[in-house]
């Protein structure tokens, strides 16, 4: 099944509590991401609809296993097993992949991106990125409003990354910003969340993404994606309470200087913010942001309940050799 940046994973990455896994809940969630750029390009090519007007799923936790299912697709991890049954809900059979091949898939995708991106960019980035710092920072709006049955606030947090010793705007960077909404905390929304932290972990380390070769083009084109990504997670562990609504943004941003040499005809510079920028788009822009991606999730429903059926494969499905 192809992954959005989801519910198990946007959420994983800002909000996952650390706890016992209980393991019986099921959720219908909405989950939608979009690539700007040439990740746009790569987004509609992997991603399809989903990737254009997100996804509503049903999401179930038992012990080791999760189902998630829509309309027509579907995928069972087993973490005891280390193997994901990748469902097609339309001719009713699946395919199974262990996590050994998932990795090595991703670790394929990476080297393929890596290889376009040369191929693409007006000219080769510098051999060796600049050394980055990365900021943290969260604030409370004080706005609230109900979502699936629950009280929420509002919480903004922002991660930068930024050339060392320098500040964003001279250097330029990376910016990621999301936008939760922030109930108390739900014990079972934090299972599944637990749950995917430790998938992503077992296959792709810290890594969370949408599908592997998305994932794989991000980290190719932004290096600096990965290290917000890692920090968001251990920062989002500290927040209180569950996020039932996250929108989070990725920006690129270019230094002073190389907005203006874009502005006045020149090149686009060497600097972080101008190989991010580069490997944006073709295009010189006077823009000193440049947007990456948005990923949107939404909690429509929470049941804390669930059993084995409900992570069990299908009656009447065959595996596909």
């Amino acid at each position: 099944m192809k992954r959005l940046l989801s519910a198990g994973m946007a959420l994983a990455l800002v909000c996952a509590a650390v706890g016992v896994l209980r393991a019986d809940v099921k959720t219908r969630e909405k989950d939608q991401v979009k690539f700007e750029g040439m990740l746009g390009r790569l987004a509609g090519m992997f991603g399809g609809s989903a990737a254009k007007e997100g996804v509503i799923s049903s999401v179930a936790v038992v012990g080791d296993r999760k189902m998630s299912l829509n309309d027509t697709t579907g995928e069972i991890i087993d973490l005891a097993e280390e193997k994901v049954y990748r469902l097609d809900v339309r001719k009713k059979t699946y395919t199974v992949v262990t996590f050994a091949e998932l990795r090595r898939q991703m670790e394929e995708a990476q080297a393929k991106a890596q290889k376009e991106m040369k191929e693409v960019e007006e000219r080769p980035a510098p051999s060796e990125a600049p050394e980055m710092e990365i900021d943290f920072d969260v604030k409370e709006t004080g706005q609230r409003k109900p979502l699936a049955g629950h009280d929420t606030r509002q919480v903004v947090a922002t991660i930068t990354v930024r050339q060392k010793g320098m500040t964003l705007e001279d250097g330029g960077g990376m910016v990621m910003t999301s936008d939760l909404w922030m109930a108390d905390e739900i014990p079972a929304i934090a299972e599944i969340g637990e749950f995917d932290l430790k998938f992503f972990q077992k296959v792709y380390g810290s890594t969370i993404g949408a599908t592997a070769q998305q994932m794989a083009a991000a980290m190719a084109m932004y290096p600096g994606l990965q290290a917000a990504m890692k920090r968001m997670q251990e920062e989002g562990r500290k927040m209180a309470g569950t996020a039932l609504f996250t929108s989070t943004t990725v920006e690129a941003v270019k230094s002073k200087a190389e907005t203006a040499e874009a502005g006045s005809g020149g090149g686009e510079g060497g600097g972080i913010g101008g190989m991010l920028a580069r490997r944006m788009t073709r295009r010189k822009t006077e823009e000193p942001r440049s947007k990456i991606m948005t990923s949107i999730n939404e909690v429509l429903s929470i049941a804390a309940s669930a059993s084995a059926a409900d992570v069990a494969l299908p009656e009447g499905y065959k595996e596909k050799k």
